[in-house]
């Protein structure tokens, strides 16, 4: 082992107490953390050993997702990778929670789902060890210095796909090259969003093969979910306006905007005015990111006094939710529940990308748009530059300056119906025209599989 990784594993072994407890915190607000917590160390359980060694009868596709968004964006390459290589067994790993929960929906029978380990020699090699996958599909940013090493020494190529990298992170990576560049030169191949990830990849010494596009365009809305959605928005007199994956900070400064329109006092915060009138014509439904935080952001609202209805109190069936009665309905909905984006978009007429009123780098904007609510969006958005560049110069998406602006916009669009039929009109004309990563990208990883089939195993040497 070189010098310099030797460093960085020791490292990573000494801080599994801390990370050990930092779980345990998290498993506290999220107990899909305490869920198979060996799994972390390279240990399974009988259960998962005995499914690892069933005859195979095509390959053992290795997918790594690590959050909700990578398993989002995952979905459809996981159903074109199945038309290509019907034979094939997925093994899906993940180091979130909520990656987790949304994973299961991927599986089918003989399907693997565990968590992804540790960064540590023993836990990476045990995990190469225990599976041996025939191909390894890291989803935008997961290359780990010792997780490429084991997989180099079994002989298992490993594709970066629908991969990203910022000049932030680029420059991070940078100051850590002799660890960021063995590992990102291992791969077999990287399939980068934009040709500037792509410039960046190649900078690290990754081996990009073909800028593919992002693959969260061919994701498909729940039909059944988006449906709901829309019988609920029948069921409001008010436009609905979504504030859709709303981070820590966010939710606070919306709710200091809107309290005084809703006590029925105008409101000058900032230098920006609130129309009174327009507040009052809009319902705010807010859905945090991170479910650990739904009972907070409650909390955060009432505080300004004003009046909460939470998603868990409507029904359990989305085909059968009421939502609160119009007479007395609270100014504020959250959406607190997971898996249900689609059932939020649906209600809404109009969506706040959360983490772009921060500089958080912004959410998932391509969702929102493929469901048909147009997208009000803040200056951080360096997590979808692209995407976000292109929607704005196309009409699905309009960009304000901060929360105070976007609560002002927010409300006098929502209410003009003409302008709202040609927001969602522009974006469907945008979702349309950039879907098809995931038929181009599964096709590059089967050729992956293919060449490696050719050789005996190992990365292909030419593309």
């Amino acid at each position: 082992m070189p010098m310099m990784r030797t460093l960085y594993s020791l490292a990573t072994v000494l801080a599994q107490p801390l990370l050990r407890r930092k779980l345990r915190r998290r498993g506290a607000a999220e107990p899909g953390y305490l869920q198979a917590v060996p799994e972390r160390f390279g240990q399974y359980d009988p259960r998962v050993r005995k499914a690892a060694g069933l005859a195979r009868r095509g390959p053992l596709v290795w997918v790594h997702a690590v959050s909700l968004g990578e398993t989002r964006a995952a979905a459809p390459l996981v159903a074109r990778l199945r038309r290509q290589l019907p034979a094939m067994r997925l093994l899906l790993t993940h180091g979130t929670a909520t990656g987790r929960a949304e994973g299961r929906s991927l599986l089918q029978d003989g399907d693997i789902q565990v968590w992804q380990p540790w960064d540590t020699p023993a836990a990476t090699r045990k995990f190469i060890q225990q599976f041996r996958p025939d191909v390894g599909v890291l989803m935008e940013t997961e290359v780990w210095p010792n997780l490429m090493a084991a997989c180099t020494a079994e002989d298992i190529p490993v594709v970066l796909a629908n991969a990203r990298m910022s000049a932030a992170s680029l420059q991070r990576a940078r100051r850590l090259a002799w660890l960021a560049r063995p590992a990102y030169g291992a791969l077999a191949a990287a399939l980068p969003q934009t040709n500037e990830d792509a410039q960046h990849l190649k900078a690290l010494g990754a081996p990009v093969r073909a800028v593919l596009g992002n693959l969260k365009y061919d994701a498909d809305p729940d039909p059944a979910l988006l449906a709901a959605g829309r019988r609920l928005k029948s069921q409001s007199r008010k436009p609905i306006v979504v504030f859709a994956s709303s981070r820590e900070g966010e939710e606070g400064e919306l709710f200091k905007w809107l309290r005084p329109a809703v006590a029925g006092r105008d409101a000058t915060t900032s230098g920006v005015e609130l129309a009174h009138d327009a507040l009052h014509a809009v319902q705010w439904l807010v859905v945090p990111r991170h479910p650990q935080r739904f009972q907070s952001v409650a909390e955060l609202a009432q505080i300004q006094h004003l009046r909460v209805s939470e998603r868990s109190t409507w029904g359990r069936e989305p085909d059968h939710l009421v939502l609160p009665a119009e007479a007395d309905r609270p100014e504020v909905w959250i959406g607190n529940s997971l898996g249900e984006m689609a059932l939020y978009y649906g209600m809404a007429d109009l969506a706040l990308l959360g983490g772009s009123f921060k500089p958080l780098g912004g959410q998932n904007l391509i969702e929102a748009i493929a469901c048909g609510c147009p997208v009000l969006m803040g200056p951080s958005t360096f997590n979808f530059e692209q995407a976000a560049r292109e929607a704005q110069s196309r009409g699905a998406a309009l960009r304000v300056a901060n929360l105070g602006e976007a609560v002002q916009r927010a409300a006098a669009l929502a209410t003009d119906a003409p302008r709202m039929q040609r927001l969602r009109q522009a974006g469907a004309n945008f979702s349309a025209s950039y879907r098809g990563a995931a038929e181009a990208t599964a096709q590059a990883i089967a050729d992956v599989l293919a060449r490696r089939g050719a050789t005996g195993g190992g990365a292909p040497t030419q593309w």
